[in-house]
């Protein structure tokens, strides 16, 4: 495939500056070429915001960034209209949302009413300002970020914005690699040197390849067994959306992609189960915080049936 090496150079140009965590690039660049959004749940400090900037400096797109705060306004995210009293007339000034790659920055800290703003973008890619419908441009992602554990003047997603997620990612603390990761920024930072690897146009070629990656009747089958056995699980009040099953397609074709594979495993359903899945889901009793969502998703996974096939052919 000819845009398949551009996902690789991706990937090789995220890690100069975030080690050890090749995992996470994997989930974010499927993210892109699937055309969903990501939400980045970890305590600070463990590089959140540092690879959605590093994936922005890998594209030769517009990047911008909003940090969330209790006082922003829904207009400060979508635009507003104003009056320019040289041209006489109302002109739209464009917000933060009119980029390629927007980073939500500790999106809970909006109030539920700024943070609906960003419903129709990320699920329409369009923006409704005054009766007035405007296009977003390719491609448009958003890498947004939460801190988990702090509550004070925060405010928790609402289902429906979960649901605009396509991934929610854990970031985790480094293993073996936190010396690495201290020598690397001991004296500079690589972000700062860090430089565009593809543009607009090798982005929309990935995207166009992907969807041409073979998805087994099997496969389909498999991921929704999935997902049917959690809208009838007795610690799942809501399950899995068909909006969810939907998107799990989509993502395991880009998975199999940036792998190097034009057809889809039953293991690219597996380590897409959790992150794509887990925060759709309502858990009937106790806190529906990610932990417990992924230890009942596990616990589903663990009831389906693996399909056995030669996916190659």
């Amino acid at each position: 495939m000819e845009f398949q090496s551009k996902a690789v150079q991706m990937k090789e140009n995220v890690s100069k500056v975030i080690v050890g965590k090749g995992n996470v690039t994997d989930l974010i660049l499927t993210a892109l070429i699937a055309g969903g959004h990501v939400l980045l749940e970890d305590v600070p400090g463990t590089g959140k915001t540092m690879i959605a900037k590093s994936f922005a400096k890998s594209i030769d797109a517009e990047f911008a960034r909003i940090q969330f705060t209790p006082d922003l306004l829904p207009s400060d995210i979508t635009g507003i209209n104003y009056y320019n009293q040289k041209q006489g007339e109302f002109v739209f000034r464009k917000g933060p949302v009119f980029s390629n790659i927007l980073l939500a920055d500790e999106i809970n800290r909006a109030t539920p009413r700024t943070q609906s703003a960003l419903l129709e973008c990320m699920e329409e890619h369009q923006v409704t300002v005054d009766g007035e419908t405007r296009k977003l441009g390719f491609p448009f992602i958003v890498i947004a970020t939460q801190n988990p554990i702090e509550t004070a003047g925060t405010y928790q997603l609402p289902e429906a914005q979960l649901d605009r997620f396509l991934l929610q990612i854990s970031m985790g603390y480094p293993k073996q690699n936190e010396l690495e990761i201290i020598k690397r920024f001991m004296t500079d930072s690589p972000l700062e040197s860090l430089s565009a690897v593809c543009n607009a146009d090798d982005v929309k070629g990935m995207v166009k390849e992907a969807e041409g990656v073979h998805v087994d009747e099997a496969i389909m089958n498999y991921i929704v067994d999935i997902a049917d056995k959690t809208r009838n699980n007795i610690n799942i009040a809501i399950g899995v959306s068909t909006r969810g099953v939907i998107n799990m397609v989509k993502a395991v074709k880009a998975y199999a992609y940036i792998n190097g594979r034009n057809y889809v495993v039953p293991e690219d359903v597996y380590n897409l189960a959790i992150p794509v899945f887990a925060h759709r889901i309502l858990l009937s009793r106790g806190i529906s915080d990610s932990a417990h969502r992924e230890d009942v998703m596990r616990e589903v996974i663990g009831q389906c049936k693996v399909p056995t096939e030669d996916w190659s052919k």
